[in-house]
């Protein structure tokens, strides 16, 4: 059965880091497009980065030059290095991968403190 883990959320003063992981249980993981999403308390579920099957990269733009997305295939695995966190950063981040079929991760808490 696919499923996605997220992991390495925590709480963190503004100004640290942190760094995603998400490991898939898919087969045929590199052909899948990947992504960040975050949803802070009370708000939609927002794009934060995205890397394609081609390496193709974006932003959101509140977090460009602060945030980087990585992908590993051979480990099934995506990640989200965050520096220079905000308090507006703070959310539940869920990976998200698709083809002609989408797999949600059950979110990792990301808690930034001013």
């Amino acid at each position: 059965q696919e499923q996605l883990v997220e992991s390495g959320g925590g709480l963190v003063p503004a100004g640290g880091s942190l760094r995603l992981s998400c490991v898939a249980s898919i087969i045929y993981f590199s052909l899948y497009d990947t992504r960040w999403y975050r949803q802070a308390p009370g708000k939609q579920r927002v794009l934060v980065a995205s890397v394609d099957r081609n390496g193709t990269v974006a932003y959101a733009d509140s977090v460009k030059d602060r945030f980087v997305i990585s992908r590993d295939d051979a480990k099934n695995s995506l990640y989200l290095q965050m520096n220079s966190l905000k308090p507006e950063d703070t959310g539940v981040y869920f990976c998200y991968v698709a083809r002609s079929r989408e797999f949600w991760g059950q979110g990792t808490q990301v808690t930034v403190s001013s």
